[in-house]
């Protein structure tokens, strides 16, 4: 069974964008998760793409040719994983051209100055292609966790520069973000259900989000029912401990010569509880044939005596 990211990364890889500048803000995202770019001898360059999800590949290597102005040649590597449970990687190598140059100084990867290292504000003016630019880094280094376990979407990745613009960018979504280190990456997250759901739905998992909606709820059901069994059961445990001690003191008291003179409706009351020592409150109030709170005052009065009676006899 494919795990949940891999389930959302197919469905994202094929949403069907169509405006150029989002094209552009996609890819980009894409190639700042996980790419390495190649200079040739001529000072052309070229791109390595890398990606253990195979419509993952097929999306990021329909978008480079066809962003592409000119002729431009690729290769597809898989590299099978010998590792148990690890998944194949997929390599797009694209050979360095001036087409790619061209490519790379649209979307602003290079400029007379240098290499830009992960700052895409250029391609970031409109809402949608910032959505589209999340869906980028979802796609290129994002998991989420199944709703039946814990709640945890994170995007991660190697470039440091490139993980401040995708926090600026959440940050402006107000999304509730956390940032961590793990080994040589950079990790944003989102612990908060509600908020994962928002950003699926931002970036354009629909169909998956039914089956996240509906696991969350059955969660939160099943949490409901366990706390309110946690509940009764620590209170027909309480219960059971203070019945237990009032069966005791109401037997010492009677048992005692000089309760003799207790007051009728007192030892009728302490009788019915030694007799019905399951019963409860409600219960004890119905066979009395009084109210409720007038058992408990009738208890607690009991106890009192029964308290005093055992510290007398200490002394």
């Amino acid at each position: 069974m494919p795990s949940f990211s891999t389930e959302v990364k197919n469905e994202l890889s094929h949403f069907n964008e169509t405006s150029l500048c989002c094209l552009f803000a996609e890819l980009a995202s894409l190639l700042r998760m996980d790419s390495t770019f190649i200079l040739s001898a001529k000072h052309h360059l070229g791109i390595n793409f890398s990606t253990e999800n195979a419509a993952v590949a097929r999306r990021a290597l329909a978008f480079i040719k066809g962003l592409c102005v000119g002729e431009i040649n690729t290769e597809l590597v898989v590299k099978r994983s010998r590792r148990l449970q690890k998944n194949n990687r997929y390599i797009i190598r694209v050979i360095p051209s001036p087409a790619v140059d061209a490519l790379l100084r649209n979307m602003k990867f290079i400029n007379d100055d240098g290499f830009n290292m992960g700052r895409d504000s250029y391609l970031l003016s409109k809402y949608c292609c910032k959505e589209a630019y999340l869906r980028g880094a979802f796609l290129g280094g994002g998991s989420v966790n199944r709703p039946d376990g814990g709640y945890h979407l994170e995007l991660s990745t190697s470039n440091y520069e490139f993980s401040r613009q995708l926090l600026i960018l959440l940050n402006q979504f107000n999304f509730p973000v956390g940032e961590t280190a793990r080994k040589d990456y950079y990790v944003l997250y989102i612990k908060e259900s509600e908020a994962i759901i928002s950003f699926l739905r931002m970036i354009g998992a629909e169909q998956v989000l039914e089956e996240f909606e509906s696991k969350r709820n059955l969660k939160e059901v099943r949490n409901q029912v366990n706390r309110l069994v946690n509940c009764e059961t620590a209170n027909l445990q309480k219960t059971i401990e203070a019945s237990v001690r009032q069966v005791q003191n109401m037997k010492n008291l009677l048992g005692d010569s000089k309760m003799k003179i207790l007051p009728e409706a007192l030892k009728k009351t302490a009788w019915t509880r030694i007799e019905y020592p399951d019963a409860s409150l409600s219960e004890l109030a119905q066979i009395l044939g009084i109210g409720k709170s007038g058992v408990n005052h009738r208890l607690r009065k009991l106890e009192a005596m029964a308290l005093r009676l055992k510290e007398c006899e200490k002394g």
